[in-house]
């Protein structure tokens, strides 16, 4: 019964977390549409270069708090109190220390209109800080259909708000207010969902005594952030707004894409691995469903993204944007594999294990870092600098893998069955679907004749093979028994 019970909850957290974030990659890909027919490369550069700075006070001030209460089997009032004043008091701080630090920033990218920019867009992560523990509760009770609307909201909202501005002519302060209204809206919606309320006895003990785990959270979520920015600092100081805002443009659709599925990964990896974490035998058999569920969903859905990218770019955007076009067909190669890092992560975090966690994604971004910087040092363009980082990003899964090996004993041969299987079946379908619509000229009829062809293939020849996940994803949502 219990099995039965995980099993439910974890399928129904995959559904609405499927459910959520495609509905807001999907809001976000129309409004998105719209901004790059009223905005230049320019436009987004600047944001994309200013994004890096939020995105890493944003992680300090959430201190990793977040999965350490979820870890907990009961976290209590004084420990989500704590954690609550802890995150206004730190971004306050950063705020203020980010305010000052706004012309230094525009000097660096050789950009004095940035300083404004700067320290409006900065204002995200204070409003954030008011909402990381109500964002806390509702995942640690995987209350993910309530975490779903919030973030759907949150994305009609700001892209409504976003695209209006830059209508009007406001230019890159619109996708700035975009960024700043959809926090805003998703902590109000949070607190909404949420029952749990702060209160003024204020004791940061139980927040301090969590920091130990916290911290190598803290610092795995930095390294990220400076793995992911990478290119959008480096290309924004060498080659300036509208380079970064080129790559920009299509790792934002990748990211978009992935979140997909990563986020279905996250919505119920962490919870659900950590309540089988004392069966091992058990723990690797969720592990390694959950692992064909993204390899299933990630391959065909990126790497057939990548196969439309260019016909894609140049519909929505227009010649303007047809460097993007290149440039996320090759990205979409990084995205098909990203979730699957998610996931091995995940695996490391619910055995406890947060500093392999964290030594794995500190070296994966030096080695990130390093070698682009290397790469601009000898003469190299973003094309060749893009190639090493998706290879770096792919090979990287091998260093998961190994840890996974020594954490749970899971088999180098038991993922590659797992992992392979839907890796050439899906780039069989694609040449195949590549070649025979090469002959048609129209970009609307190549798209779609594509996209119909691969689904169709993909879904009828799975069916015919008699793939297990491909049942009992059908099953579910039929409301059958697998």
């Amino acid at each position: 019964m219990e099995e039965k019970s995980l099993k439910e909850r974890t399928a129904k957290g995959l559904l609405w977390g499927g459910l959520s974030n495609g509905t807001m990659q999907l809001l976000g890909a129309l409004f998105g549409l719209a901004l790059m027919r009223l905005l230049t490369p320019g436009d987004w550069g600047k944001v994309y270069m200013l994004n890096i700075f939020a995105t890493l006070a944003s992680a300090i001030q959430e201190s990793g708090f977040s999965v350490a209460l979820c870890n907990k089997k009961e976290p209590t009032h004084r420990e989500y109190n704590a954690v609550f004043w802890f995150n206004i008091l730190v971004s306050a701080v950063l705020y203020v220390i980010l305010w000052f630090s706004a012309p230094f920033i525009a000097n660096f990218y050789n950009e004095p209109d940035l300083v404004p920019l700067a320290r409006f867009l900065f204002l995200s992560f204070v409003f954030a800080s008011f909402g990381t523990v109500q964002r806390a509760y509702l995942y640690g009770h995987m209350m993910v259909r309530e975490t779903s609307i919030c973030g759907v909201t949150a994305m009609l909202v700001s892209g409504l708000v976003g695209v209006s501005l830059a209508y009007m002519g406001f230019a890159h302060w619109g996708i700035a207010s975009q960024t700043l209204t959809f926090v805003v809206v998703v902590q109000a919606m949070n607190w909404y969902y949420s029952k749990w309320r702060p209160s003024l006895n204020i004791d940061l003990r139980p927040a301090l005594e969590m920091f130990g785990f916290s911290s190598k959270l803290l610092i795995t979520y930095i390294f990220n952030i400076l793995n992911n920015h990478a290119f959008s600092v480096l290309l924004g100081k060498y080659f300036g707004n509208r380079l970064a805002g080129i790559y920009g443009t299509a790792r934002k659709w990748d990211d978009m894409a992935a979140g997909t599925i990563n986020g279905m990964v996250i919505a119920v990896a962490q919870p659900t691995l950590a309540h089988v974490v004392h069966d091992t035998g058990r723990y690797v058999q969720v592990f390694r469903k959950m692992l064909r569920f993204v390899c299933f969903v990630s391959f065909p859905a990126l790497l057939g993204l990548g196969m439309i990218a260019e016909e894609f770019i140049l519909i929505v955007g227009g010649e303007k944007w047809a460097e993007s076009g290149k440039i996320l067909a090759m990205l979409c190669i990084h995205g098909a594999f990203f979730p699957l890092n998610t996931l091995y992560s995940y695996l490391a975090i619910s055995r406890g294990h947060s500093g392999v966690n964290m030594a794995c994604t500190i070296g994966q971004c030096l080695a990130v870092w390093i070698g682009l910087i290397m790469l601009h040092l000898y003469g190299y363009g973003m094309i060749e600098m893009v190639i090493y980082f998706i290879t770096l990003n792919v090979l990287w899964l091998g260093i998961w893998q190994w840890w996974a090996k020594r954490l749970i004993d899971l088999k180098w041969h038991w993922a590659i069955m797992d992992i392979l299987p839907f890796l050439l079946f899906t780039l069989a379908i694609l040449i195949s679907v590549w070649w025979v619509t090469q002959p048609i000229e129209n970009l609307w009829l190549l798209m779609l004749s594509r996209i119909s062809l691969s689904v169709v293939l993909y879904i009828g020849l799975m069916w015919i093979s008699g793939a297990k996940i491909m049942r009992e994803t059908i099953g579910y949502l039929l409301h059958k028994k697998s």
